[in-house]
């Protein structure tokens, strides 16, 4: 089960049915399964708070993944600051949409086990957003 709450801020209008099989799509072609996927969508300043709180890190970010994958079934918590997915569209020149979409599907990626802090991880990372947004894309979104 997937599921869209917010805290601090409105739930993105997105077509949540079709993002849901979208995400299934992108978890299956990297041999998983999604189980429970709770998608938060909140402002910075939640954001900050917990990221100072679980993972002690004092600053702002786009999305903070909790995985509780379990074998080829991935299941976690994603919080996504939409205040900074917008400045990330800005400072991008991209559409507050895809960049959205960017950050959706950048979280699964991690519960599927894709990293993007080591050398050349953020490369594989970008290609398998990139395969994702493009699957949305074909399925006519």
């Amino acid at each position: 089960m997937i599921t869209y709450t917010s805290q601090g801020t409105a739930v993105p209008s997105i077509p949540k049915r079709a993002t849901s099989a979208w995400v299934r799509q992108v978890a299956a072609s990297h041999g998983f399964a999604v189980g429970e996927i709770a998608y938060i969508f909140c402002n910075d300043e939640k954001i900050l708070e917990v990221n100072r709180q679980y993972l002690h890190h004092d600053y702002y970010t786009d999305i903070i993944t909790f995985d509780y994958t379990e074998g080829r079934i991935i299941n976690g918590d994603i919080f996504i600051s939409l205040d900074t997915v917008g400045s990330n569209s800005r400072q991008l020149n991209t559409s507050y949409e895809e960049e959205l979409y960017r950050v959706i599907i950048h979280g699964v990626l991690h519960l599927c086990g894709i990293n993007d802090k080591g050398p050349g991880e953020r490369q594989l990372m970008e290609q398998a957003e990139n395969d994702a947004l493009a699957m949305r894309q074909n399925a006519g979104k």
